[in-house]
């Protein structure tokens, strides 16, 4: 795993197991607020021990971006904290994490010690806040990678963990396509230092903006593609020749697994875009 202070407070942890998912975690005089988890526990312990034992800093809050487990298998390895996330988390997490969990221990014996937390702190619109010692983090929901998506701001470092909306390429297959677009403007004009991604590097100040405007034109540059293909009364195949450079993107990031989180966007919009049309003309 990779440790990165990116503010005085304030560390980002990357895996080294798994598609280089992140979490952070907010240093202040009272203790720690942790933003997602990981997915393994042997990371997720190394966290703890970081905290906990190397800076004397006990987590007294975790927050889940969202339900998916690469943010939130790691969770039931900080006992006694508080944990906080949108009110579909805490359904999600009891309904699909749960489900995706037995699934996971018949394949990935390390995960055997992972049981799932469910949120005990929630909220459904407008913003939630913690505050502990010096710090303050601002939370509010930014669908489109998934239904329960939020993001996180740091307000005294304009630091922004934007978790999975924020990400080397946009995915959206379980989410929404056109909640994506209205989360992505959201974050424009934000006066950030630094974002950190759910996945991959820290975006600095000078690149958020034209980040979030590649993301935008990325989504228009699929959709055209996907309108083009059920125009033509193309089969949803046609869209596996399409590759990510195409769109704008490089392939490169993530040790390569972006294109196939590409295609997977394709697939997706073709699928949801063929329905809305059958429905229109119903």
């Amino acid at each position: 795993m990779q440790r990165e202070r990116v503010a005085d407070d304030i560390y980002v942890f990357t895996s080294e197991l798994y598609a280089q998912v992140t979490a952070g975690a907010i240093i202040t005089p009272d203790g720690a607020i942790l933003i997602d988890t990981l997915v393994f526990p042997e990371e997720a312990r190394a966290i703890k021990n970081f905290l906990e034992q190397r800076l004397n800093c006990p987590v007294r809050y975790v927050i889940n971006t969202h339900y998916h487990s690469d943010h939130t298998y790691g969770t039931c390895f900080f006992e006694n904290t508080q944990v906080v996330s949108h009110a579909l988390c805490h359904d999600l997490l009891d309904t699909r994490g749960r489900e995706g969990l037995a699934q996971a221990k018949l394949s990935a014996p390390e995960l055997r010690d992972v049981h799932l937390v469910l949120p005990h702190m929630v909220f459904e619109s407008g913003k939630m806040t913690v505050h502990l010692g010096n710090k303050t983090v601002e939370m509010w929901h930014s669908p489109g990678h998934s239904p329960d998506s939020i993001v996180c701001l740091v307000k005294e470092d304009r630091v922004l963990f934007a978790a999975d909306t924020l990400m080397p390429v946009p995915y959206f297959v379980d989410g929404n396509y056109d909640d994506f677009i209205n989360s992505l403007h959201a974050l424009k004009d934000g006066g950030f230092e630094n974002v950190v991604q759910g996945h991959g590097e820290v975006v600095l100040r000078g690149e958020i903006e034209s980040k979030i405007e590649d993301d935008l034109q990325y989504l228009a540059t699929i959709r055209h593609h996907v309108e083009t293909a059920l125009d033509n009364q193309q089969p949803p195949d046609v869209l596996d020749e399409i590759d990510i450079e195409s769109c704008g993107k490089s392939r490169i990031p993530l040790n390569g697994l972006v294109q196939d989180l590409h295609l997977a966007n394709m697939q997706a919009l073709y699928q949801s875009l063929q329905a809305e049309r059958a429905g229109t003309f119903s």
